[in-house]
């Protein structure tokens, strides 16, 4: 199972999304299965936390079906491969409550590659399949 990369030391450390909680607190449970996110922003920053695990099931697991790809997982690989996960802050959000089908959340990302330092920019839409929110696309 590809959670068995994640150190057990991150389980009592602080969660990669800086959600200022404890990894097993905020987005391993995610992760493992054993819960869903409630709202798109617990979802993005869910998200975030696998790409700096490079938890790729997850990523694919979590894209709404209208928007995934034949060549998703090999595109989310490559950027694992290249991208060195550093910081998430959160600028906004819209909808995406728990009662909400529809919801958008504004980030930025920093990263690494090559050893220099990059932003990712996005505003993320996230819309719910059979209940579960998913990640549709990134043209908020």
């Amino acid at each position: 199972m590809e959670t068995e990369k994640i150190p057990r030391v991150r389980d009592e450390s602080l969660c990669p999304c800086k959600s200022r909680l404890r990894y097993r607190d905020c987005c391993r449970p995610f992760h493992m299965g054993t819960a869903v996110p409630e709202t798109a922003e617990q979802l993005m920053r869910s998200r975030y936390s696998a790409y700096f695990f490079r938890l790729t099931d997850y990523l694919v697991d979590t894209t709404h079906p209208d928007t995934k790809t034949p060549d998703l997982r090999e595109g989310i690989r490559e950027t694992l491969n290249h991208a060195l996960w550093k910081f998430l802050t959160i600028l906004g959000t819209s909808k995406g409550q728990a009662g909400d089908k529809t919801g958008k959340v504004e980030f930025i990302a920093e990263y690494y590659h090559n050893d220099v330092p990059y932003e990712h920019h996005e505003i993320s839409r996230f819309r719910r399949y059979k209940g579960v929110w998913k990640y549709l696309d990134d043209k908020g």
